[in-house]
């Protein structure tokens, strides 16, 4: 049988963002794996949202282990896939960026000043790039598709 909330002016059924907290608290106290659900989804949508923010306030000062453990892990996990989707994405961005330049990569690392050697690790994912040098990396991609273009419409 599903978690009922009383006292509260919220259903199970609403969307977990809108539950007041008394009601987060219940579900994970008093609710089984089937009510979690709702939880899990939320966190893994937003792993540093308004639902995340409060699981991990109650977390705080109630007795670890269990399902104090459970949760806790959930939001670790949600946030390092977060973080991994995010780093995969600044991949996608660099490669797009430095594969459509029509330079070499040593060429295109000069381009943007660093060295051919951490471009590699840009690329492979090894290193993140600080977003001063993401959007140095764009920014050049961009000039230098305009500069091929333009020198090939010239030749024309």
């Amino acid at each position: 049988m599903p978690v009922a909330f009383r006292n509260v002016d919220a259903s199970p059924a609403d969307d977990v963002r809108t539950w007041p907290y008394e009601a987060l608290v219940t579900v994970i106290d008093r609710g089984l794996v089937g009510d979690w659900q709702p939880i899990f989804a939320d966190l893994r949508r937003s792993p540093w949202g308004k639902v995340a923010r409060r699981v991990e306030q109650y977390l705080s000062y109630r007795e670890p282990g269990g399902v104090s453990t459970l949760f806790a892990l959930a939001i670790e996990r949600a946030r390092a896939d977060a973080e991994h989707a995010d780093r995969a994405e600044v991949v996608a961005r660099i490669r797009n960026a430095v594969n459509g330049c029509g330079l070499t990569n040593a060429e295109f690392a000069r381009l943007v000043g660093t060295s051919a050697s951490r471009l590699s690790t840009y690329l492979s994912g090894k290193v993140t790039p600080s977003s001063a040098m993401l959007v140095r990396i764009e920014r050049a991609a961009r000039g230098s598709q305009h500069t091929s273009d333009s020198g090939t419409s010239a030749m024309r």
